[in-house]
């Protein structure tokens, strides 16, 4: 089909590219760290066992960073009726890979490919038209908010302005945030490593607080954060529940995911749900709860009627990093589109908690 015109890639070849894809890009990564100064960590909730309940949700969003910012780009663009705004760190436009780990490499990591922008929109017109994805009219409104980092060594700056300007060209309000001095990392008060780094496990401290920024963009307005001990619960849940086909693994989806839920939400106000979706060596089974326990999302949550999803990818024998599947490395043309294994079930979670 049109777009998805690239040779499809095997297993193997996928494992091969995906090895070669982030053996350059830890090239690139390979930044000193010097110490950061954050807050002293934030509080935080030890997660309990359970599962995923309704709630009263108002509104979904989704962020991501790196291929979480891929894959944040997928559900929106996949999504759009149900999804009202989309936050990224360090990615480019959507489809940007076209299926080709290659493509992924010098084109949407490195700029030495074109990333074939003009392609890439006529694509999801296309696939629009044709319903395998929402219509494409409805990113006219929405709130887009795009991070680069001036030092990030991993995605170039270029694809990440495509990725911009992929947004504005379907009528998105686009907020375009130049991070100076960051490197490729999700960039939070409560970073472990200092400002220019781009090292695992990619949350980065620069003296700057973006989650207001990018929470303002897609709510409208925010309150303050809460900067004392949390108030409401932490669930580890497993996401073979709503994995398709019933087995995460399968997907290179770790087994257990998370939800951050505020005492108001539970209590049955109405609450907005953000989806908040790690980069690459990021998950649960790689650093633990670093990047739900750091992203400052769950400090907004307690004092914003916001519930927070945190789906997570796993490794697998073509996905060695632990990255959310943008470039079809579990084998299937249809990765960003409805149908598609990662979207799917991520948009069965999305549904079970009342998005």
């Amino acid at each position: 089909m049109r777009g998805m015109r690239s040779l499809r890639i095997t297993r193997r070849w996928a494992a091969i590219w995906a090895l070669t894809l982030f053996a350059a890009m830890a090239a690139a990564m390979a930044v000193p760290a010097t110490e950061a100064s954050a807050r002293g960590g934030p509080y935080t909730v030890s997660p309990t066992a359970g599962s995923l309940a309704g709630y009263r949700i108002s509104g979904v969003y989704v962020a991501g960073i790196s291929s979480g910012g891929y894959m944040a780009g997928q559900l929106q663009v996949a999504y759009s009726s149900r999804i009202r705004g989309t936050a990224v760190f360090g990615a480019g436009p959507y489809y940007c890979a076209q299926n080709n780990a290659a493509q992924a490499l010098y084109g949407c990591a490195a700029n030495t490919y074109p990333d074939y922008l003009g392609v890439l929109e006529s694509d999801a017109s296309l696939w629009s038209a044709y319903g395998w994805i929402d219509p494409i009219g409805n990113l006219s409104g929405r709130p887009v908010w795009v991070y680069y980092g001036s030092q990030d060594t991993a995605i170039a700056a270029s694809v990440s302005r495509d990725g911009a300007t992929f947004w504005s060209d379907f009528g998105a309000h686009v907020t375009s945030v130049t991070g100076n001095g960051a490197g490729h990392a999700w960039v939070t008060p409560y970073g472990t490593e200092a400002c220019g780094a781009t090292a695992a496990p990619y949350l980065n401290n620069c003296g700057t607080d973006p989650e207001h920024d990018l929470l303002t963009t897609l709510l409208g307005s925010v309150n303050a954060e809460n900067t004392g001990p949390l108030t409401g619960t932490l669930t580890r849940f497993d996401q073979n529940a709503y994995a398709i086909g019933g087995s995460a693994a399968d997907l290179d989806m770790s087994a257990a995911g998370f939800t951050y839920v505020p005492k108001s939400c539970a209590a049955g106000s109405a609450c907005r749900l953000l989806v908040a979706l790690h980069g690459c060596q990021q998950g649960y089974d790689t650093v633990g709860t670093a990047f739900v326990d750091r992203a400052n999302l769950d400090q907004y949550a307690d004092t914003n009627n916001m519930i927070v999803l945190y789906p997570q990818a796993t490794t697998g024998a073509s996905n060695p990093y632990g990255c959310w599947d943008w470039w079809g490395y579990l084998g299937a043309t249809n990765y960003p589109i409805h149908g598609g294994a990662q979207i799917e079930t991520i948009m069965n979670m999305v549904g079970t908690l009342g998005g």
